[in-house]
């Protein structure tokens, strides 16, 4: 098992069926689903899981990351606070599919209170069979990594 089909998937309270499903979509398609949880409805802090999924994408362990929340915005800030995360939230498969084209981004945030399953899935989805074109979008993703340091 290597880190280019492994997915980390965390979120918080609010949105553990989703996480569910999309663990169980993802799995179908042949990813291997590492999910942090949590797996109980009592509330969360949401940093602290937009993080651990972060660390696992920063690391190697996972190629992709996928977080959730009510909006997906906390949880985003949290993991872009990691050095080498790319995280944007997405609402539509349009903007999923340019974060991964021109940002090379390795995380996706969504918004359970946002978004409905169906549209979830469809994000994800656009997202995973998105590539990085590179050229002068490479430019300016060392520009963002450059402010890391």
């Amino acid at each position: 098992m290597t880190a280019s089909n492994r997915i980390v998937l965390s979120s918080d309270h609010a949105a553990i069926e989703l996480r569910q499903a999309i663990a169980a979509h993802i799995a179908a398609q042949g990813w291997v689903v590492v999910d942090i949880g949590p797996t109980t409805p009592e509330s969360t802090p949401y940093p602290k899981h937009g993080e651990a999924a972060a660390r696992l994408v920063a690391s190697g362990d996972c190629r992709f990351g996928i977080i959730l929340c009510g909006t997906g915005q906390g949880i985003m800030m949290a993991a872009n606070k990691v050095k080498g995360i790319r995280c944007g939230v997405c609402t539509d498969t349009f903007s999923a599919r340019m974060i991964r084209q021109h940002n090379d981004a390795n995380m996706l945030s969504i918004g359970v209170r946002v978004v409905g399953g169906g549209l979830a899935l469809d994000i994800v989805d656009a997202f995973l069979s998105a590539q990085f074109e590179g050229g002068r979008h490479a430019t300016r993703v060392e520009m963002i990594g450059a402010l890391e340091s």
